[in-house]
């Protein structure tokens, strides 16, 4: 469930004083999920905010929870960030965090229900930080320590926060695919994405230079720049919007391979009135006409000449702003992957109604001469390269799967060539 239910609310009770944090939370979720009490759980609310949030705004929360999760089972761990504190809980259907957020008086001022965050230990050895601009990239580098074939893909997200899973509901389609290369001697660095972790970093002003593709190239160049990988061959990953700036990344990060899954070649203003044209007909409920029409609207206008850098945020696609999609419409993905010289692997779901076949199509005629080139289409994936049967839907990305293994098998095939 990749859309975010939110609710900031303000907190609770005088007894607060006498507990941890930890154990007010675990106490506010019993009540409000198992004890199924939201006359008490509101009590536990700051009285600043508790005249606007009823009770019956709660039992409202659980029910919605209720039909996109299912019922709540158990906690499964609990994780702290200052006054932040992440209960990874599991449902029937998904995991995910409630976060909880506490003042000075240690009573809640958020309550709030995100993807899952990955916390890193202390004595992970697998941590690794990278500087990357005005951040550090926090990243998981997995190194065989036997059988190593000195080679080293780096990930490259999609659009919007992502962590370095590319967790998705249960899903963590990153976290597969490195797996899988870490059993086959094939060392990978994956990272949390910038607007995921600093998303104060993201402005009016920056485009996907600032949101993907610098930190795609300072990570390759650490590594390359590393006296420790010495040797190794760089590798670079892109999955959907990464595979579509790739070949923008290709010209500054000189790598020796590169990767498209489910990239596309077409204006990312045109994919997103497409994608909801397609959930509306299939889920209606996911994509509502109102919102449909509006994001018409604003693409018709993104895609004239009465769009300038002065156009408000609030009158483009996806809440983005002028500088960003000015970048884009000045972007040819088409022209510049011509001019990469290092062998590609682009791979393509048949399943996928977010990039489709027409990208796919348009990368392979694009490339038809090139022998350093290859194409693989999956007719049962999805756009997370897991298996699937039936008309694609949302609703695909709530069950719980893998990456597929033949495709696995194709892209370690590449990697090792």
């Amino acid at each position: 469930m990749k859309k975010l239910v939110t609710l900031f609310l303000i907190s609770f009770s005088l007894f607060a004083f006498s507990q941890s944090r930890k154990e007010i939370g675990n106490d506010f979720i019993k009540t409000l999920f198992i004890e199924k009490n939201a006359v008490k759980a509101h009590s536990y609310f700051d009285p600043s905010i508790a005249g606007e949030l009823k009770a019956a705004d709660l039992t409202a929360v659980t029910e919605q929870i209720k039909e996109n999760l299912g019922s709540f089972k158990n906690i499964l761990e609990v994780n702290s960030e200052k006054d932040s504190y992440y209960y990874y809980s599991e449902f029937d259907k998904s995991k995910l965090d409630m976060l909880i957020t506490f003042n000075d008086g240690n009573k809640i001022i958020g309550f709030v229900f995100v993807p899952h965050k990955t916390f890193d230990r202390a004595d992970d050895k697998t941590f690794l930080k990278i500087k990357s601009d005005d951040i550090e990239l926090n990243g998981t580098l997995l190194i065989p320590e036997q059988d190593n074939k000195k080679k080293l893909v780096i990930f490259v997200h999609g659009s919007g926060p992502q962590d370095r899973d590319e967790t998705l509901g249960e899903n963590k389609p990153f976290k597969d695919i490195a797996e899988a290369l870490f059993k086959n001697g094939i060392t990978s660095y994956r990272y949390d994405k910038r607007t995921y972790s600093y998303p104060e970093t993201f402005t009016e002003q920056s485009t996907v230079e600032q949101e993907t593709i610098s930190d795609a190239v300072n990570a390759a160049a650490y590594f390359k720049n590393n006296e420790s990988f010495k040797g190794y061959q760089i590798i670079i990953l892109g999955h959907s919007l990464g595979a579509y700036l790739m070949p923008e990344i290709a010209k500054k990060a000189n790598a020796s391979k590169y990767i498209f899954m489910a990239g596309n070649a077409r204006p990312l203003q045109d994919l997103i009135v497409e994608q909801l044209e397609y959930i509306r007909k299939v889920d209606p409920s996911k994509a509502p006409e109102q919102f449909l029409d509006t994001t018409k609207k604003q693409v018709s206008l993104l895609n004239s000449d009465r769009f300038s850098l002065t156009t408000p945020t609030s009158e483009l696609p996806m809440g983005l702003s002028a500088p960003y999609w000015n970048y884009l419409l000045h972007y040819k993905p088409l022209d510049e992957v011509k001019n990469i010289k290092a062998p590609m692997f682009f791979a393509q779901g048949g399943r996928d109604y977010q990039v489709t076949g027409k990208d796919f199509g348009l990368w392979k005629n694009q490339l038809k001469n090139n022998k350093n080139a290859v194409f693989h289409l999956y007719p049962s994936l999805n756009h997370l390269f897991i298996k699937g049967s039936g008309v694609p839907a949302p609703k695909d990305y709530e069950i719980k799967g893998n990456v597929d293994q033949e495709f696995l098998n194709d892209l370690i095939q590449f990697v090792l060539k």
